[in-house]
């Protein structure tokens, strides 16, 4: 009997053990419209994850010309707006799931206060963001250089266009990550480049269709089947013009999405 209860006790302990040692989560983010709290609400929701708001002192309550020359002026100037404190304490956690929205092709201001601020040492950090166009990748970029002690993996970005999709996005984004159990359907590689043809050169046009920051005509493409539809990825010479900037022919990447009875829509630039 002695034994017996002592192998329960080691097994229970075992247990314990195990269970202490599962990565604990936070999702912090800041929102100015709340299209990124939608991105942080079903991220949490999904991770069983503690989860706050990085809350500005002064709040950017400003139409978007406001917001842009204020955030413009603190990117110049150096001069970050201040944040309330955080409740949590990032210390406690494991994975942070750092979210924002995407200004001038990086994380808003409120971001860098934070992370000159908090200690994020040693923490794994999954950025999401939303955006107009695009601008995960340089943001990532811009994190892993500013906090060389963390691990920044890979994130989750949507255009705020398409935030209807973010359930199921973030359902196989969680599940690819292992950041929760499930299996999803693996996806095709992408094809080779080729020239684009005239019809794929109309589904370019039709998905960037009026957009404004996006003056471009389709160059070369790669392409893949989904479940419901195909994927594109498309190269394209664009002539955005910037503000007061003359126009200046760039590269640009773009990543378009054609299911099945649906318009195609683009859902990401890289520049």
């Amino acid at each position: 009997m002695k034994r017996f209860l002592a192998i329960a006790a080691m097994t229970i302990l075992a247990a314990s053990c195990t269970q202490s040692k599962a990565p604990k989560a936070l999702v912090l983010y800041y929102s100015q419209t709340g299209n990124t709290e939608v991105v942080a609400k079903a991220l949490q929701a999904s991770l069983g994850a503690d989860i706050e708001a990085i809350l500005p002192v002064v709040p950017y309550d400003g139409d978007f010309q406001a917001t842009i020359e204020r955030s413009r002026k603190e990117m110049d100037e150096g001069a970050f707006p201040e944040i309330q404190p955080l409740s949590k304490d990032i210390k406690s956690y494991d994975i942070i799931f750092l979210g924002f929205p995407v200004w001038f092709g990086t994380y808003a201001p409120p971001i860098e206060t934070l992370i000159n601020s908090a200690d994020f040492s040693g923490k794994k950090v999954v950025p999401f963001c939303t955006f107009g166009s695009g601008g995960l990748e340089t943001s990532a970029e811009a994190l892993k250089a500013k906090l060389p002690n963390s691990e920044i993996l890979p994130g989750y970005g949507v255009r705020a266009a398409r935030l209807d999709a973010v359930p199921k996005e973030i359902d196989r984004f969680l599940k690819e990550g292992k950041f929760i159990e499930g299996e999803v359907e693996p996806l095709e590689a992408f094809s080779a480049p080729s020239p684009a043809t005239e019809e794929e050169a109309a589904i370019f046009d039709a998905a960037v269709g009026d957009y404004p920051m996006i003056k471009a005509k389709a160059d070369e493409v790669r392409l893949r089947d989904i479940p419901g539809g195909k994927e594109y990825i498309f190269t394209a010479k664009d002539t955005s013009r910037f503000g007061n900037e003359e126009p200046v022919e760039k590269t640009i990447t773009v990543y378009v999405l054609a299911e099945d009875g649906k318009a195609p829509v683009f859902t990401k630039v890289a520049r």
